[in-house]
């Protein structure tokens, strides 16, 4: 599409619904038989292939898998297989967590900015350790302590597998995060480097 090309009908549904989609895509890669259902042996299996070892990859299958299996399958019941619904994944969102995802599980580019206008201090397009730290501070919520686990653990991750040698972890990492896409990248460097 030219500049001078009118914005038609189908590239504004495009566009919206690609932004209506991005926590399922940040989510999609762990859906590795791509059957909209997330078992803790795919989340596993997700981790292992971004160059986690066994015991934090067992470790996240775990605690991601008990913890929004409910969440993401209203009106069903208990499931000891804890699936999690792709489909539904914006009714997992917890608490006191950036906003980044809104309630239907939509990009928020404002509170992805947000992030780094309030905390990145040092680099401005980039958070280190002791910034991720009071961001994480800063979105705590009274007594929301799961949350704080939750954001605790999703951020503390992201930041060990991905921090540059400086420390530092970089915006355009986060969004690559955030969209998904990151997980791709991080399973190809892996596969490219047993070739090596």
């Amino acid at each position: 599409m030219a500049m001078d090309d009118p914005i038609s009908l189908s590239d504004i549904e495009e566009i919206e619904n690609h932004e209506q989609n991005i926590l399922k895509k940040h989510v999609m890669f762990f859906d590795r038989n791509k059957d909209g259902i997330i078992y803790p042996s795919e989340t596993f299996q997700g981790f292992r292939a971004i160059g986690c070892g066994y015991l934090l990859s067992s470790f996240a299958a775990i605690f991601i898998n008990v913890g929004l299996s409910r969440k993401t399958r209203p009106g069903k019941s208990f499931s000891l297989h804890f699936p999690i619904e792709v489909e539904n994944i914006h009714l997992s969102k917890h608490g006191s967590d950036s906003g980044v995802y809104d309630k239907q599980g939509r990009f928020v580019p404002s509170k992805f900015e947000e992030i780094f206008v309030k905390h990145a201090k040092t680099h401005p397009n980039a958070l280190t350790s002791d910034e991720l730290k009071e961001f994480l501070k800063s979105n705590r919520e009274p007594k929301d302590y799961a949350g704080w686990v939750a954001g605790f653990s999703e951020w503390k991750i992201l930041y060990v597998l991905c921090k540059d040698k400086h420390g530092l972890l970089k915006k355009d990492v986060v969004r690559a995060a955030y969209d998904g896409s990151l997980f791709e990248r991080m399973e190809k460097e892996k596969e490219s480097k047993k070739k090596a």
